[in-house]
């Protein structure tokens, strides 16, 4: 068998990357691309590996030798790349498919050593290697038939998002047996040569024999085999992500990137926290038909929507300010606090920095949990110098709680000494307490000092729209805010769930008793694995001490190496000494996936 590369294009979507060198010269974390594919190429005992060069051809030809592959190289030289489609160099390289049983591979591909495996593994001898259609695909799709027989291949043009469920991507690596080349596409891509032209893709010359029955090609589907095409410099990006060079360094790419997990369709996210049972499909459903509507109209602005916010929660719509998020409010706010600010520690640190450090008042929780009271706090503040103090209920990591009438108590002491008093309060729902919410018209009027923040995404499930609340009666500070941030400072997907949310209380209500008899469960598992010491939680999330051996960093990046599972190392976080993770509370059979990785990495088991 042999292999035959396709290297000839110009890839200008990479920009200045490629000014110099080919596409298949760019580098993923310090190795090329064109070096990673021919030492995996060179272990598999190739009679030969053809390259169809063209842009920077003698630079890339200099970069190859250098790299000493044992398997012979031989170059076929498209001298019109400029002017012609892969299709053209496929067609300059077509006699070299009659000799032999070939692996056709596009030069921007990364991929492990599984990929190659998956598809020389096959019995089959002429096959497409693909991938189940996931949103960060682009290009040909095909759809398969249950003997992985390819119906139909399908372009840019024909693609339909409505039957992305029937997808799967093409992988751009092909296993041409010589007879299926002599027989059928030789000659087809020949024929198409002379029609259409040579600014074509060679997929085309496949559709072709598709359609006109001639196609005895199969699909050799992955299985989570790992692999990303490069165009432009965000794939590089991911592709640097997915291939990096230890476990340590994947954790450290995949936490800087602070989301968009998406990308990552195979990966589980139990580092960001969001409600699993919410919202539920017929909600969605209703945003979906509006959605074009939605995209293609204006927002209202904060009038309206804080009249939205204020109509869900029972509030005046004075003492309401709609935020894109959480995060623009407590900037917004933090902004207008003068003087110092109390906090407590270990916390979530987006409040204090928004303050400079000689600013801001620490209280540390120094018990074994992590846990603190009220009478904690006032004692602790009582004799500091502070203008306002802050506390997240229940607290992040720790799921720390105090209970609404200690709460409150807490308000009224800072209202005595004329403190300004900020509860976030974005996972007080997730609280054993009934009715522990403070968005209340009652408790606000009678306390002027007091402002609650309330983050949408957390408790809400819905984080991709970016909403959060603010609510005081201070109505003075809470038009501060209003006139701090943009006029339309939320989009119109998020105004309309704003909009429809009321109707599905009781899904939320559900949602809600759900996730707690969840929580208890996952609780339960998470206490009985060896060298993990649990921290009792009121929240959406556990913190979880590391025992024995083990480090918080290396258990977080082998649960995500191995596993494909993020969670959050709290090594390094203020005011944490030891050990620790945070891990999200998901649906049961993801928090099972959980369970049953941290045996593994916990007890040793190939570590």
């Amino acid at each position: 068998m042999q292999a035959m590369i396709l290297a000839a294009g110009m890839g200008k979507r990479l920009k200045e990357l490629t000014n110099e060198n080919t596409k298949c010269m760019v580098e993923v974390n310090g190795v090329t691309i064109i070096e990673r594919m021919l030492r995996q190429l060179d272990k598999l005992g190739l009679s030969r590996i053809i390259i169809v060069v063209g842009y920077k051809a003698s630079a890339l030809a200099e970069h190859i030798e250098e790299l000493q592959i044992k398997t012979p190289i031989t170059y076929v030289k498209n001298e019109i790349y400029d002017k012609t489609n892969n299709i053209y160099s496929l067609y300059l390289a077509r006699e070299y498919l009659l000799e032999e049983d070939t692996l056709l591979i596009e030069s921007d591909l990364v991929f492990e050593d599984a990929v190659l495996q998956r598809i020389l593994a096959d019995p089959y001898p002429d096959l497409a290697l693909v991938a189940k259609y996931e949103s960060w695909m682009d290009g040909t799709v095909v759809t398969i038939d249950e003997n992985r027989n390819i119906r139909s291949i399908l372009d840019k043009r024909q693609f339909r998002f409505e039957d992305v469920h029937e997808y799967y991507k093409t992988v751009n690596i092909y296993r041409f047996s010589k007879e299926f080349a002599d027989s059928s596409y030789v000659p087809f891509l020949e024929a198409f040569i002379k029609a259409a032209g040579s600014n074509e893709y060679y997929e085309q010359v496949l559709k072709v024999i598709v359609l006109v029955g001639k196609s005895a090609i199969k699909a050799s589907v992955l299985e989570g085999e790992q692999w990303y095409e490069i165009d432009d410099a965000q794939d590089l990006d991911i592709a640097e992500s997915i291939f990096a060079l230890s476990p340590e360094d994947k954790l450290k790419r995949f936490q800087s990137r602070y989301g968009g997990y998406w990308r990552y369709p195979q990966m589980i996210d139990f580092c960001y926290l969001v409600n699993p049972f919410y919202p539920p499909k017929k909600l969605l459903d209703e945003i979906k038909s509006n959605f074009e509507r939605l995209v293609t109209a204006y927002p209202s602005g904060m009038r309206v929507n804080s009249l939205l916010a204020a109509k869900f929660f029972g509030l005046r719509p004075e003492f309401m300010a709609i935020g894109n998020g959480a995060t623009e409010l407590i900037k917004s706010l933090m902004e207008r606090l003068p003087g110092k600010v109390g906090i407590i520690r270990p916390t979530f640190e987006e409040y204090p920095n928004r303050k400079s450090k000689d600013d801001v008042v620490v209280y540390l929780a120094e018990k074994r949990d992590y846990s603190y009271t009220a009478d904690d706090l006032m004692e602790y503040f009582d004799d500091q110098d502070i203008s306002s103090l802050i506390l997240i209920n229940p607290d992040n990591p720790s799921g720390n709680y105090i209970q609404k009438k200690d709460v409150l108590r807490l308000a009224s002491w800072a209202q005595n000494r004329n403190t300004f008093f900020i509860v976030d309060e974005s996972f007080v729902d997730f609280a054993d307490e009934d009715e522990a919410t403070l968005l209340n018209e009652e408790v606000l009027r009678s306390r002027h000092n007091l402002a609650v923040v309330k983050s949408i995404s957390k408790s809400y499930g819905v984080p991709g729209l970016r909403l959060g609340v603010l609510a005081t009666a201070n109505v003075e500070l809470a038009s501060l805010v209003k006139k701090d941030v943009a006029i339309w400072n939320i989009n119109s997907i998020a105004e309309f769930y704003l909009q429809i949310c009321e109707k599905y209380k009781e899904d939320y209500e559900e949602a809600i008793r759900r996730f707690k008899a969840v929580r208890k469960e996952f609780v339960d598992a998470l206490s009985s694995i060896d060298n993990l010491r649990i921290i009792p939680t009121q929240a959406n999330f556990v913190m979880c001490e590391v025992l024995g051996a083990h480090t918080a960093r290396h258990v977080a990046a082998l649960l995500l190496h191995r596993f494909g599972i993020l969670v959050r190392n709290l090594s390094s976080k203020r005011g944490i000494t030891g050990e620790y993770i945070r891990v999200a509370v998901k649906r049961p059979d993801e928090n099972q996936r959980l369970v049953d990785a941290l045996r593994v990495v916990l007890n040793g088991s190939g570590v």
